[in-house]
Order: C-alpha cells, then sequence, then structure tokens
C-alpha cells in the first residue's frame, strides 16, 4: 500500500508540474503575441541573445538551439525560418563544418528581445511564484 500510495504522489507531482508548464505557456503566448511572438519564438530569441562569443558574431548552431528550447528539429527549424522571414534572426554557413548552419539575432531581433524581456520574465515571475493552482 506504501509504495501505491508513494506513487500516487509522484504522479500527482508530475501532474502538477505539466499544468504549471501549461499555464505558464498560454499565459506566455498571450503576453508575447501583442509583440508578434510566442513562447517559443522567444525562447529561440532569448537563447541567441544570451549567445556569447570572444570573436565574430555571437551564434549558435541550430543543434545547440534545440538543446536548450525543446523543440523538435523540424520544428525548431520551421520556426527559424519564420523568425528569418520575419528579419529577426539570420543564418549562415558554420565556417568550421560546411554541412552546419549558425543562427544569429540580428538587430531587428536584439531590439525585439530587449523590448519583450521584462514582458517574459514579468509573467514567468508571476507564474511560478503564485502557490494558487
Amino acid at each position: 500500500m506504501a509504495a501505491t500510495q508513494a506513487e500516487q504522489a509522484l504522479v500527482e507531482q508530475w501532474r502538477d508540474i505539466l499544468a504549471l508548464h501549461a499555464r505558464t505557456q498560454c499565459e506566455l503566448d498571450r503576453a508575447l503575441h501583442g509583440h508578434g511572438l510566442c513562447a517559443s519564438d522567444f525562447e529561440v530569441l532569448d537563447v541567441l541573445a544570451g549567445c556569447r562569443a570572444p570573436k565574430g558574431t555571437p551564434s549558435y548552431r541550430v543543434q545547440e538551439i534545440s538543446e536548450r528550447v525543446h523543440l523538435s528539429q523540424s520544428a525548431l527549424s520551421r520556426l527559424i525560418a519564420r523568425l528569418e522571414k520575419e528579419g529577426l534572426v539570420e543564418r549562415c554557413m558554420c565556417p568550421q563544418d560546411r554541412r552546419g548552419v549558425r543562427v544569429a539575432l540580428t538587430a531587428k531581433g536584439r531590439a525585439l528581445h530587449g523590448e519583450v524581456l521584462p514582458v517574459q520574465r514579468a509573467v514567468l515571475a508571476r507564474m511560478l511564484t503564485d502557490d494558487t493552482p
């Protein structure tokens, strides 16, 4: 019986985490919609904005971004293509590996990221410190 109770507690904890994630994702989407972004768009911009390159344009390989934003490779490729079409990111060939593609923020992308960063962080602070379900 104890194992069943312990398992049930784990399942409930997991479902609480999933519910919090879903509520937070929806709230982020609502808050960012007025800026022309969804939560996944912002995550890619945020990852790219945090890139620190010793020289040259700060950029990440697509694989490096996918490890940070938890999207499938194909979903991330479509998202990057859309952000590129909107002029927020640019893609270029990786000089070390001609098969690889690097992605960097454009000036427009960096400006938009700076504009919406406080909005996204405020949603996170509100959603992740609120104890109500």
